[in-house]
């Protein structure tokens, strides 16, 4: 069976919603042999990076970055599931040949301000991972609407569904 890795960070309403948004997408019954294991990124580790054949990641953006949420879960499972750094010590974008490279990803943020800065560090260092966009970044600004509520189903469904490639 296939498996997909929600991490996320959701300190807030919004989040929350467009999380569960997601995993209910995740869930969608026309989507059969995928296993859904949702983590806090405080919580998730290499372990379960490892296991996962894809994975959805949500941010609030704070300050123009990620979440320290979501970073603190990229520090601490880089190495170890095949993230690649050049020789000047920056991230490889170029990685196809990590541990997990190749798997799809998914990524939805949501801010009240400008959410540049966090989706340009999110995929910059899943790039040096390897793994694929599988769907449009969801990117919210403000309050969650049903619009949004739908993409993120949508979004949950798609890499779900891409998990079974």
């Amino acid at each position: 069976m296939a498996r997909l890795l929600v991490v996320h960070h959701s300190p807030t309403r919004s989040l929350q919603a467009l999380t569960d948004a997601v995993v209910a997408g995740a869930h969608d019954e026309s989507i059969e042999g995928v296993e859904v294991v949702v983590k806090a990124a405080l919580e998730a580790t290499a372990d379960d990076v490892l296991a996962a054949d894809g994975y959805l990641l949500g941010t609030t953006a704070n300050f123009g970055y990620m979440s320290g949420a979501l970073k603190h879960f990229f520090d601490s499972t880089f190495l170890a599931v095949g993230g690649q750094l050049d020789d000047t010590g920056s991230t490889d974008v170029s990685n196809e040949s990590g541990t997990t490279a190749k798997r799809p990803f998914g990524l939805y943020v949501h801010g009240r301000y400008d959410l540049t800065g966090a989706v340009r560090s999110v995929t910059s260092i899943v790039g040096a991972l390897g793994w694929k966009q599988g769907y449009d970044v969801l990117e919210v600004l403000g309050e969650v609407t049903d619009a949004h509520r739908e993409a993120a189903y949508e979004l949950g469904g798609t890499i779900a569904a891409l998990t079974l490639e």
